[in-house]
């Protein structure tokens, strides 16, 4: 992100950033002031409105808090993978340009030699014939090899290239994923949603979204420790890959234990429905100890579902879903809310 603000302006950003840092308890690292400096400059939408929800929830901020909004919100994917496919890209294209050269170069001395000969013949200069001869032969075949490795090449670089190109592709989807739970991360929806609110509908067509949030998950970490409290998280998630499997319907984990499904021209009552169809689900989910195989907890979930409005941006819709999650929680958890 280039920052754009003026020299007062910057001072008036810096004095905030210092403030918010002050009143937290990660390290002050470049990462933590980069974090405040983009929430106090308000140039960073999607940080700003996750920033925002922990501090709704009177969270104080330590570093692993930190480096996750930071991950998700501030940081380039990963610059270190890119920039060595974007070498290897490099790599892979100087070695086909440099051996083309040579195989001009090769093949500019080939027709001198084939001019020559023509102009021995042209002449009637017998003697010098089957020495001209015998070198165009010669160059003939070294014209040959030249070429033939020269396609080869050619052939595999274009199957490096490909290779490297998947791989910066994989390199720039991945820094889009939650690593616990391989759905899209809060980087990943913000982009999806944006897109999403570009496209343009039909008549009596609409995008839905629908926010899910586990049930009483604090109590969960807090009796059962938070690696089960992984095992929820990584169960619900795969629940709902199983349960929204439309390739062009968006599953995110949202923040904690909060996930966002992202729905393109979906009614809301269909999409209610699928919502109900997941409470379903997750109420039959069983949570496991590894060690004994005991069934050690079940789980519920509750969801609030919103249709995109016309004049909608990202935050006044997922405010909405977001809302009619909270009615959900407030009415006893572990029902669909409509907004």
């Amino acid at each position: 992100m280039r920052y754009t603000e003026s020299k007062e302006r910057s001072a008036e950003v810096l004095r905030a950033t210092l403030r918010h840092m002050g009143q937290h308890e990660a390290r002050w690292t470049p990462i933590t002031f980069t974090l405040w400096y983009e929430y106090a400059a308000g140039i960073n939408a999607g940080l700003s409105q996750a920033v925002d929800e922990c501090l709704r929830n009177h969270r104080v901020l330590g570093d692993d808090e930190v480096a996750r909004l930071h991950r998700d919100h501030v940081a380039d994917p990963d610059r270190e993978a890119i920039q060595k496919i974007s070498t290897e890209l490099q790599r892979s294209m100087s070695s086909v340009a440099q051996n083309a050269s040579n195989t001009s170069v090769r093949a500019g001395a080939f027709g001198d030699q084939i001019d020559r000969l023509a102009g021995a013949m042209k002449h009637g200069d017998l003697q010098a014939l089957p020495a001209l001869l015998e070198g165009a032969t010669a160059s003939a075949l070294e014209m040959k090899g030249t070429t033939a490795a020269l396609m080869q090449l050619i052939h595999d670089e274009r199957l490096e290239i490909e290779r490297l190109r998947a791989d910066l592709t994989r390199a720039r989807d991945e820094a889009l994923l939650d690593p616990l739970t391989r759905v899209l991360n809060r980087r990943g929806f913000d982009r999806e949603i944006q897109a999403l609110l570009s496209q343009p509908l039909g008549a009596r067509q609409t995008h839905s979204l629908v926010m899910i949030d586990i049930d009483h998950f604090k109590r969960v970490n807090d009796a059962h420790g938070h690696v089960l409290g992984d095992q929820v998280i990584r169960g619900l998630a795969e629940l709902l890959r199983d349960s929204v499997p439309d390739g062009d319907r968006r599953i995110a984990r949202y923040g904690g234990e909060e996930f966002a499904i992202l729905l393109p021209r979906t009614p809301v009552d269909e999409s209610a429905q699928l919502a109900q169809a997941v409470l379903r689900r997750a109420r039959a989910m069983r949570i496991r100890d590894r060690r004994t195989k005991q069934v050690v907890m079940r789980v519920t979930v509750s969801a609030g579902v919103a249709a995109m409005h016309c004049g909608d941006d990202a935050s006044s819709w997922i405010a909405r879903a977001d809302d009619a999650l909270y009615k959900s929680k407030q009415a006893g958890r572990d029902r669909v809310t409509l907004a």
